[in-house]
């Protein structure tokens, strides 16, 4: 055995004390880190965080065996359903706008005229049953089956709101196989609908690096589901992600909101990757 040959032995060793362990899966290389599941049990969080190094083809995770457990996908099925609404013209890009009819609504924030893209950050849950209505049953099912989001129950008796309540099912792991798709521009839809909806999808663009991504929350018959999928480009380099999170006894709903997008932001610097 030369020298070099030790060494990359020795490499592969220690990455595995780090991380836990590496494994391979029909995705890729899956490596459990210990320490991702650390950042949740500090924060009094159950659940997974899933990230994925598109360079290295390379998953990482604290459980593996939740994030390929089918979860409500709540307010992340924003991401398809935008995409819907832009190549049907329902929405012409970012700045369309969504007129406030004065009703009072669940969330203050959302009791104003809001563009696409403010009504996608924000969540707003009355926009997108509007837009779901006017995609109608038949378009919807249509859109779904070409898209391959997860198992989407839809009928005409939930077409407003079967994302966040009844038995549509998304995976973390999906999740992230479908972002890859979007991001790789291998999706059934036009190149104005993804490049619009792309730029749209933007959080955060710094000099460093460039952060897209969907919170979601939903709370059916009393289980809370909490997720932030999206994408982290650092130059060449493009990290997916897909958290899906449910709060301990104890941990406020104030406290919950800000851990799904900021535990995963914590979970990327603990790679190496922000």
């Amino acid at each position: 055995m030369n020298k070099s040959t030790r060494f990359y032995i020795l490499r592969i060793l220690l990455m595995g004390l780090i991380f836990g362990y590496l494994s391979e899966s029909s995705y890729g290389q899956q490596v459990r880190s210990a320490e991702l599941q650390e950042i949740l049990d500090k924060a009094g969080l159950s659940g997974s965080i899933l990230v994925y190094s598109a360079e290295a083809d390379r998953y990482y995770s604290n459980d593996f065996d939740h994030a390929e457990k089918g979860q409500l996908p709540a307010s992340t099925y924003k991401i398809p359903h935008s995409l819907i609404a832009l190549e049907l013209g329902i929405a012409e890009d970012e700045a369309t706008e969504f007129p406030w009819n004065g009703e009072a609504r669940a969330m203050s924030q959302w009791e104003r005229d809001l563009t696409f893209k403010q009504a996608f950050h924000l969540s707003c849950v009355p926009c997108y049953q509007e837009i779901a209505r006017k995609i109608g049953l038949d378009r919807m099912e249509d859109y779904l089956s070409r898209l391959d989001f997860g198992q989407m129950d839809v009928r005409a008796d939930n077409l407003d709101q079967f994302w966040l309540r009844g038995d549509s099912r998304i995976s973390p792991m999906e999740q992230i196989r479908f972002l890859k798709r979007l991001y790789r521009r291998d999706l059934p839809l036009s190149a104005e609908t993804m490049s619009i909806f792309r730029e749209m999808m933007v959080m955060e663009d710094t000099e460093d690096y460039r952060l897209s991504g969907k919170t979601g929350w939903s709370v059916d018959q009393g289980v809370d589901n909490g997720w932030f999928v999206g994408y982290l480009e650092q130059g060449r380099a493009v990290y997916f992600f897909a958290s899906n999170l449910a709060p301990g006894p104890g941990v406020s709903d104030a406290d919950f909101l800000q851990a799904r997008k900021g535990l995963t932001l914590e979970a990327l610097q603990v790679l190496g990757f922000l």
